[in-house]
C-alpha cells in the first residue's frame, strides 16, 4: 500500500514537473522582455569609445527638472487615483446592487477612450470647459482627462471584482445583523474589493506616469514630457531615464501590492 502510494506521489510529482518545451518557452519570454532592458542599461553607461561610467545617471539626478516633473506626475496620479476610486467604486456597487440593467451602458461609455483618441480628449477639453481660471491653469484640469483615458482599465478591474462577490447576499447579510450601509461598505466591501481596488490603482498609476498627450498639448512638464525632452538631446540619459523609470514604475507597484496585502493581513 506503502509502495503504491509513493509511486502514485512520484507519478503526480512526474506529471506536474515541466518539460523541456516549457522551459524553453519560458526562456525565450523571458529573453524577449529581459534582454532589451539589459542592452539599454549597458547603452545607458556608455561614455564614448570603450568607456562607461555612471555620468549619465549623475547627470539626471542632478538636473532639478526631473525631480519636479517627477513629483508634478505622483501628485497628479495620486489624485487621479482617489477621484476615479471615490467615484467609481459606489457607482459599480449601485449598478450591480439596484441597476443591473445600467451596467451595459456603464460598459459602452468606459469603451470611449478607445474610440476617442486622446489628443481628441484633450482638444474637446480645453475647448469646451470654461471653469475657474485657477483650475484651468494648473496641472489638476488634466486630471479629468486621466480619469476619463484609464476608465476602461480602471472599470473593468473594478466590475470583475464586483461580479465575483455575492455582494446582494453580503449587503442583506450585514443589514440583518443591524449595520449599517456605511458599515457594510468600508467593513465588508471594500476588504472583499482588496484585490480589485489595488489592481485598478496599479494601472492608474501607470497610465499617469506615462500619459504624454495631454501634457504635452497643455504645456505642463510631467514625467513622460521630460523623458521626452531628454530623449531629443541626450540618448545616455534617456536610456538611463527610461530604465529608473521602468524601475521606479515597478517599485511604486510593489509597493502598493505589499501595502494592500499587509492591511489585508490584518
Amino acid at each position: 500500500m506503502a509502495i503504491a502510494s509513493r509511486a502514485a506521489r512520484q507519478a503526480k510529482l512526474h506529471r506536474d514537473r515541466p518539460g523541456l518545451l516549457a522551459w524553453f518557452w519560458l526562456v525565450v519570454v523571458a529573453g524577449y522582455f529581459i534582454l532589451p532592458l539589459i542592452a539599454m542599461g549597458m547603452f545607458s553607461f556608455w561614455a564614448g569609445g570603450s568607456n562607461y561610467n555612471f555620468s549619465a545617471y549623475v547627470a539626471l539626478f542632478q538636473d532639478g527638472d526631473m525631480w519636479r516633473s517627477l513629483t508634478l506626475s505622483l501628485r497628479l496620479a495620486v489624485e487621479t487615483i482617489v477621484i476615479t476610486q471615490v467615484l467609481l467604486i459606489p457607482t459599480v456597487l449601485f449598478v450591480s446592487l439596484r441597476a443591473p440593467k445600467l451596467r451595459l451602458v456603464l460598459e459602452m461609455i468606459s469603451n470611449m477612450p478607445f474610440v476617442v483618441p486622446a489628443i481628441v480628449l484633450v482638444a474637446g477639453l480645453s475647448a469646451l470647459y470654461r471653469g475657474p481660471s485657477w483650475f484651468v491653469s494648473s496641472p489638476e484640469f488634466m486630471i479629468p482627462g486621466y480619469v476619463i483615458l484609464a476608465l476602461p482599465y480602471t472599470y473593468r478591474a473594478l466590475d470583475v471584482g464586483v461580479q465575483a462577490l455575492d455582494v446582494k447576499t453580503l449587503t442583506q447579510a450585514g443589514l440583518s445583523l443591524g449595520a449599517s450601509w456605511t458599515q457594510i461598505f468600508l467593513r465588508v466591501i471594500i476588504p472583499n474589493l482588496r484585490s480589485a481596488i489595488i489592481g485598478s490603482t496599479l494601472l492608474m498609476l501607470a497610465i499617469v506616469l506615462g500619459e504624454f498627450t495631454f501634457a504635452n498639448v497643455l504645456l505642463f512638464n510631467t514625467f513622460a514630457v521630460y523623458i521626452n525632452y531628454i530623449g531629443q538631446t541626450s540618448g545616455t540619459e534617456a536610456a538611463a531615464l527610461s530604465l529608473f523609470s521602468f524601475l521606479f514604475t515597478w517599485l511604486a507597484m510593489l509597493g502598493i501590492m505589499i501595502t494592500g496585502a499587509k492591511r489585508g493581513g490584518r
